[in-house]
């Protein structure tokens, strides 16, 4: 069973929490980690010829979602998104969901652990959903966190 399933927004939303504050490289470092991410989630459909094309049309298509967040979402909403995944990976119930908001851009999102298992090292990881909603769109994404020995959870 995968254990891997992330898309482009999740991993370029909370990758840009540590990025610059301007508005082109929070565009460009989105667009690239999207891109990485779309990339990778492509490469895990289809066979042969098939995969290469998924591939393609994942890292595209990564690279235009993780773009448009990257303009979009500023350091407060980055902060939000980065705090309550934390928090509710570290401390909510599989099914429970955890929702932040930022007034000032109007932008919001949800976090939604979805099943804990341990590694064989003693590990705990969980798999979860995110939301992401800026004006009148809202994307999602899948991910799985291991929490690392000072407590925080890194995606892995």
């Amino acid at each position: 069973m995968h254990r891997f399933k992330f898309a482009a927004l999740g991993l370029a939303a909370l990758a840009l929490a540590a990025c610059s504050e301007t508005t082109g490289q929070k565009q460009s470092l989105g667009a690239l980690l999207g891109a990485v991410a779309g990339g990778v989630a492509g490469a895990q459909v289809g066979d042969g010829r098939g995969k290469l094309v998924a591939t393609g049309v994942g890292a595209v298509l990564g690279a235009l979602i993780g773009s448009e967040i990257g303009e979009s979402l500023d350091r407060a909403d980055q902060l939000a998104l980065q705090h309550t995944t934390q928090e509710t990976l570290e401390t909510a119930p599989s099914g429970a969901t955890s929702t932040w908001h930022n007034p000032d851009s109007g932008n919001m999102g949800t976090v939604t652990p979805n099943q804990t298992y341990q590694l064989n090292d003693g590990t705990y990881c969980r798999e979860f959903t995110q939301t992401v909603t800026i004006g009148n769109r809202t994307e999602e994404a899948y991910g799985t966190a291991c929490r690392q020995p000072d407590g925080s959870w890194q995606i892995i």
